[in-house]
């Protein structure tokens, strides 16, 4: 059955917006069709002390189970030059939770689907307190915030 996935697409080193223009067409080629999506967002650091990061949200038609959206996502990330030892031993280094990468994907929603697994939660935990995560998701989805929020809100209650 097919719906729509919301990807956020972002990055904070090197350039950040071919990379998401590559993983668009890259998520086309293996998700789905991409219908459409959200201008790109320059927002703080969230998390820890780094250079800004560029975002964009990706609303994805699609009938791939989330966790195939996830695998292809994370090999996609891979192909963009994601290095997560390189990220593990940067935030072992300095402590901190996050580190700088050049691409990271995240599934936000898939449908009004709520998946609570060892590897995938969906709606993404934490996109209700990331005004750089809301922010693209409502212009891509064409949903207004608050009406968005109370959607992930409710599935989260599921």
């Amino acid at each position: 059955m097919e719906r729509d996935a919301v990807i956020l697409g972002g990055g904070n080193m090197g350039d950040v917006a071919s990379r998401l223009e590559a993983a668009e067409r890259l998520i086309s080629e293996r998700i789905g069709t991409v219908t459409s999506h959200s201008a790109l967002h320059r927002s703080r650091a969230w998390g820890f002390e780094a250079d800004d990061f560029t975002n964009r949200a990706f609303v994805v038609r699609t009938a791939m189970p989330a966790e195939g959206i996830l695998d292809a996502l994370q090999q996609i990330e891979r192909e963009l030059g994601r290095d997560r030892d390189a990220e593990r031993r940067e935030k072992s280094r300095s402590g901190q939770a996050y580190a700088s990468r050049g691409i990271d994907l995240d599934i936000l929603m898939v449908g009004d689907e709520r998946i609570d697994t060892e590897r995938l939660r969906v709606p993404h935990p934490r996109m209700l307190q990331r005004e750089f995560a809301m922010v693209p998701a409502s212009e891509a989805t064409g949903i207004p915030e608050p009406e968005l929020r109370q959607m992930i809100e409710n599935m989260e209650r599921r």
